[in-house]
Parts: C-alpha cells; structure tokens; sequence
C-alpha cells in the first residue's frame, strides 16, 4: 500500500476543561468579617488589601481542569493606586462645589484619564493571574481603549456640558422663563435618548475590547459577537422590564386591595399618615424594588454572559456558557431576602453562591493540551492603580 493510500488522520476532538468553584460560605465569611472590621478601624484604608484577600480566595477555589488559578498582585501598589484614586475623587468633589466650570473641567478630566485606568486595571488583573503556572496578559491598545469609550463618552460630554454650563441658570433676582425651562428639558431629553441608543453599542465595544485582549502563552482570544447581538439582547431586556412592571404593579394592587377588603372586615380605617400605612408602603416599596430586580438584573447578566462566552475562542480553545435565567433569578431573590433578614451577615455567603453558579455553567473544551504550553515572556503589570479603579468606578472587569 502507498502512502497515497493510508488512511486520513482522524480530527482532534476537543477535550473538555471543566470549572469548579470549591469556596464555602463559612470560610469566607471569616475573611469577609476581618476585613470588614480592619476597613472600619482604618478609616477606608485596608480596603485595597481586603480586595486583594478576597480575589486570592475566589482564585485559590476555581479549578480549571483540577488546577487552581493564582493571583500575585502586590497589595501595597494596589493600595497606592487607591490613594491616587481618592485624590482624583476627593478633587472632583471639591470643584463641584466651586462652580459649574471648575465641575465640568473636573468631570472632563475624569473622562479623559478613565480609559487608560481602564485598559490598565485590565493589565494589571490578567499579568498577575496565573493557571498551571502560566502567567496570563491583556494586550489591548490604549488608542482601542479610548475608541471603544468614544460612541457613550463624546454625547455623554455634550450632554453634561450642555447642563452644566448652557442649562438655565436660577439665582439672584433672575428666574428662568416657561419657554427656557421646556426648550432645556427637550434639549436634555433628546441628548439622554441618544445616551441610551448608544449604550448597547459601546457595550458592545468595552466587551470586544476585553476579550481581544485576554492572552495566555502563545493563545490569543478572538470574540466574535456582533453588535446587532447586543442591541437585541437590549431590545429583550427592555420588554423583560415592561412585563416585569407589570407583574410587580399587579401583585402590589392585589396586596393593596387584599389589605383594604381585610381592613373594611376588621373594622379598620387605618390613616394614610398613620405608622402601620406607612409601614405599609415600605414594605410594598421593598416588595417592587426585590421582584423588579431579582428578575431585570440576572435576565441582564445570564445572557450577557452566554453571549460573550459563547462568541470567545483562541486557536485552541473555545468557551461554552450555559448560565440559565431560571436558576440565577432564584438565587438572586435567595440571596437578597436572606441579606435582608441578616442585616447583610449572609453577603459573603451570597457571593459565594452566586460565584458558584456563574462560573461552574461556563465549559472550555480545548484541541491541545495545556501542560504542553510554553509561557510567555511576560511579567505581571506593575501598575495597581487602574485594578483599584474598577471596583471604585464600579466597572465590570470580566467573569
């Protein structure tokens, strides 16, 4: 026989990389009440190092494949990066309080330094995260950076720059006219309409940005989401949130009658101004904040992230996220009615769980073997300080 005539070698199939969250919520609740109580004694300060504990407990109970994750990050440049950061804020609110110029030149700045905190925060997170000894690196360009922040950053200026320094003004003996006041609302209207319209678009971007630039040895990540994907999602979530409200006004107008028909059996007239009706509005209002929430929020982040996840491969691997509204809207109205009733001791426990379930529904399947990977020449990012602007800022930095 030839070699023409062997037999074509078989294709590799994917073998799958499975995760594993091993954290319980008793373990961390001891790491969550000491930082808790070394925040408060310090004033604030601990907070950087209490990010670090607590990212190095999460990563130390993530297996991948069997292997944990690592993370290096020196808390002492993460707890200067935090210190510049509350400079920056500590500064903005100061203007803020001189004048409406002084705010916006303050804000401006902010907008002008927030990408680069950005694409640096992501630097620093990946160079200092490892998996079987291989460090991982984020290589996204600082002009993508600003790119993927101009579609929400640029009508976002406008319009803050429009209401602080061109919106009607009232003091002294000078009272803006009818006519001022409602050309300054359909002017503010319009440029907070255009603000949402673009908000798919640039999240779209800030994803794409990411997850190009996720590095590990010679892998480099591609996602190919679409925008349109996006703008559907958004689409969906908007119609989630219109039949939520819905929902949630006809379980409270059904509470409300149910409270009056046993109130009118009973005898009662209770006041509107009276204690027990305005207790009454406040658990109704806890009861909308908790249904509308409980269901907007996790509809929002399961399928971002099969979204994301599922567009995202390198040459070798490919990601599988299978996060199911059903169960993370459960979760979430656990997690929340048991924070309530604990005063907030059942968090660290919530963050556990709710970790848990995200990561465990995400599968990589892989064509090579890792262990056979070379690392690298690359050494974690030295620069803490826009890690520490993530959490500051509240920006996701990725699952």
């Amino acid at each position: 026989m030839s070699d023409f005539d062997a037999a074509p070698a078989a294709p590799v199939l994917p073998r799958v990389l499975k995760i594993r969250f091993t954290g319980s919520g008793s373990e961390y609740f001891r790491i969550w009440a000491v930082n808790m109580l070394l925040i408060l004694v310090t004033l604030g300060l601990y907070v950087p190092f209490a990010k670090a504990r607590r990212i190095r407990y999460f990563y130390a109970n993530t297996l991948v494949d069997g292997q944990a994750l690592s993370f290096h990050g020196d808390s002492w440049k993460m707890f200067r990066g935090f210190v510049l950061l509350v400079l920056l804020m500590g500064a903005y609110s100061v203007a803020g309080k001189v004048s409406a110029t002084a705010a916006f030149i303050a804000f401006l700045i902010l907008c002008i330094v927030w990408p680069a905190l950005w694409r640096a925060s992501l630097q620093f997170r990946l160079g200092n995260t490892s998996w079987r000894g291989l460090r991982m690196r984020f290589e996204g360009s600082l002009k993508d950076a600003y790119l993927a922040c101009a579609p929400l950053y640029l009508p976002l200026i406008a319009f803050m720059g429009y209401s602080w320094l061109a919106g009607p003004q009232v003091g002294g003996n000078r009272t803006p006219d009818a006519a001022t006041m409602q050309a300054f609302a359909i002017r503010s209207l319009f440029m907070m309409g255009l603000v949402l319209l673009l908000t798919p678009l640039s999240f779209a971007l800030f994803k794409r940005y990411q997850h190009d630039g996720y590095r590990i040895a010679a892998q480099r990540a591609r996602i190919d989401m679409s925008t349109g994907s996006v703008y559907l999602l958004a689409v969906k979530l908007v119609g989630v949130t219109l039949v939520s409200a819905i929902l949630v006004t006809l379980v409270v107008t059904l509470l409300g009658v149910l409270a009056a028909f046993t109130g009118a059996l009973g005898g009662l007239r209770p006041s509107l101004d009276s204690p027990l009706a305005q207790a009454g509005f406040f658990a109704l209002g806890m009861v909308v904040y908790l249904l509308l929430f409980s269901i907007v929020l996790p509809y929002a982040a399961a399928r971002m992230q099969n979204l994301a996840w599922n567009s995202t491969q390198t040459q070798c691997l490919s990601f599988r996220s299978v996060l199911k509204f059903r169960s993370l809207f459960g979760l979430t109205l656990t997690n929340w009615l048991l924070t309530a009733l604990t005063l907030g001791l059942y968090r660290p426990f919530a963050a556990v769980s709710t970790a848990r379930l995200r990561l465990e529904a995400v599968a990589i399947g892989t064509t090579e073997e890792p262990a056979d990977w070379v690392a690298a020449r690359s050494t974690g990012h030295a620069d803490a300080t826009g890690d520490v602007a993530g959490d500051f800022f509240g920006i996701d930095m990725g699952l």
